[in-house]
C-alpha cells in the first residue's frame, strides 16, 4: 500500500444532535458580512467563471445559498436553476462509488487486496495483478488518457460518448498496462467504471446496485433527487453520472463531515472517512488525492469530492463546515476555485471563538 504524503494528525468529528438532520427543510441562519462577501464571489468574480449553485453549511445550518443561470436543452426551453433542479455530478460520482465500496468491504463482500474482477483478462494477463486498492488510489497502471479534448487521443471521451458508451467497463478493460500496478498515479475515469462493474458483479447487477445506492446511502440521508446513470451493460457509470439537487449533494457532505454518520446510523465506517481525508498521491498540478476523494492536506484534514468543470463538495470536519459549488469552470481556472474555497474556510475559522 502506498504511504500517505505528510499531513498533520486528523481532528475528530462533530457530534450529530438528535433530530437535527435536514430531512425536508434545511434549518438556516445568517453568516458574517465577511463570509458572505467571499461566498458571493462564486457568482460575481469572472475568474470563477459560471457558478450555478453554491451552499455554505456550518454546524448543520444553511448559512448561504444561491442559484444562477439555466440548463440548456435541445428539445425544451432552458430550465432555470433552483433548489429543486438536479445538477450533474460529473466525477463527484466516483466518491459516491467509494462510499458503496467502503460498505461492501466492511460487509466482507469486497477485499482491498483482491485482484479486480475483469473477465476480459486471461489468467496469465499481467493486468491480473491490479488490486481493488490500486484502482481506488488510481495506481492501477492502465494506459488511460483523461483529457476532455477532441483531438483523437481522449480515452474518457471515447468511453463516455464514443465506441465505449454502451459498455464503459469493457472499454476500460481494453486498455493496456503502461506501468507496473501500484507505482504511478494516473487519474482515470475508466478505472472507476471497472470498480463499479465489480461492485455490480458482487451485488448481482444493475437493479441490486440501484437498490444499494438508494437503501444504504441516499434514503438514510433523506436524499430524494439522486439519479445515478447506468450504461446498456448495466454498469453504474460512476466515473461521471449522478444527478442530484445541490441540497442533496450537501447532505452527502454533511454525513461525511460527521464522520460517516447520519440520523443515528453509521453510513460508512469512520476509518474510511479518515482515509479519504489523508492524501496518498499528488497529481501533476499539485492537487492531493486519496482513495476516490481529494484532500487539501491542511491542518484541518479538509477533503472534497470533485468533478469536471469545478463541481465540488468540500468538507472540513473540525470546523463542522460543508461547501457545495456546482457550475461550469474551465480546467485552467481550477486554481481560482480552490483558492476561493480555502478563503471561505479560513474566514469561518477566523471567526470562531478562540
Amino acid at each position: 500500500m502506498i504511504s500517505p504524503l505528510p499531513t498533520g494528525p486528523l481532528s475528530g468529528y462533530p457530534t450529530e444532535q438528535s433530530g437535527s438532520w435536514p430531512r425536508h427543510e434545511w434549518p438556516g441562519d445568517s453568516c458574517s458580512p465577511e463570509v458572505q462577501a467571499i461566498f458571493d464571489e462564486a457568482f460575481n468574480d469572472p475568474a470563477l467563471s459560471e457558478t450555478r449553485a453554491a451552499l455554505l453549511i456550518h454546524r448543520g445550518q444553511l448559512l448561504a445559498e444561491h442559484y444562477a443561470g439555466s440548463l440548456p436543452s435541445f428539445v425544451d426551453a432552458p430550465r432555470e436553476v433552483g433548489a429543486e433542479v438536479p445538477l450533474l455530478s460529473w466525477s463527484m460520482a466516483k466518491s459516491v462509488l467509494a462510499l458503496l465500496v467502503a460498505q461492501l468491504v466492511d460487509d466482507g463482500l469486497l477485499a482491498l487486496e483482491d485482484p479486480l474482477e475483469v473477465p476480459e483478462w486471461g489468467s496469465d494477463d499481467p493486468r491480473r495483478s491490479i488490486t481493488l486498492n490500486h484502482a481506488l488510489e488510481m495506481r492501477d497502471g492502465l494506459a488511460f488518457a483523461e483529457e476532455y479534448t477532441d483531438d483523437g487521443v481522449s480515452d474518457v471521451i471515447e468511453m463516455l460518448f464514443g465506441a465505449g458508451a454502451s459498455d464503459v467497463a469493457a472499454y476500460a478493460a481494453s486498455r493496456p498496462l503502461a506501468h507496473q500496478p501500484g507505482e504511478v498515479f494516473n487519474y482515470s475515469s475508466g478505472t472507476s467504471n471497472l470498480i463499479a462493474r465489480q461492485v455490480g458483479l458482487r451485488l448481482g447487477g444493475e437493479a441490486a446496485v440501484r437498490a444499494a445506492l438508494t437503501d444504504r446511502i441516499f434514503a438514510p440521508l433523506a436524499i430524494t433527487s439522486a439519479d445515478p446513470g447506468f450504461d446498456d451493460a448495466g454498469t453504474f457509470m460512476a466515473s461521471s453520472y449522478l444527478h442530484a439537487t445541490a441540497r442533496d449533494f450537501a447532505r452527502l457532505g454533511l454525513m461525511l463531515c460527521r464522520g460517516g454518520r447520519a440520523q443515528g446510523q453509521q453510513i460508512v465506517p469512520e476509518a474510511w472517512v479518515d482515509r479519504w481525508r489523508t492524501p496518498c498521491s499528488e497529481d501533476p498540478e499539485g492537487y492531493l488525492y486519496s482513495a476516490h476523494f481529494w484532500a487539501f492536506g491542511d491542518e484541518w484534514g479538509t477533503f472534497y469530492l470533485a468533478g469536471f468543470e469545478g463541481q465540488s463538495i468540500t468538507i472540513c470536519p473540525p470546523l463542522d463546515l460543508v461547501i457545495v459549488r456546482l457550475g461550469t469552470t474551465p480546467a485552467e481556472r481550477n486554481e481560482h476555485l480552490f483558492e476561493w474555497r480555502q478563503r471561505l474556510i479560513a474566514q469561518v475559522a477566523a471567526e470562531l471563538p478562540s
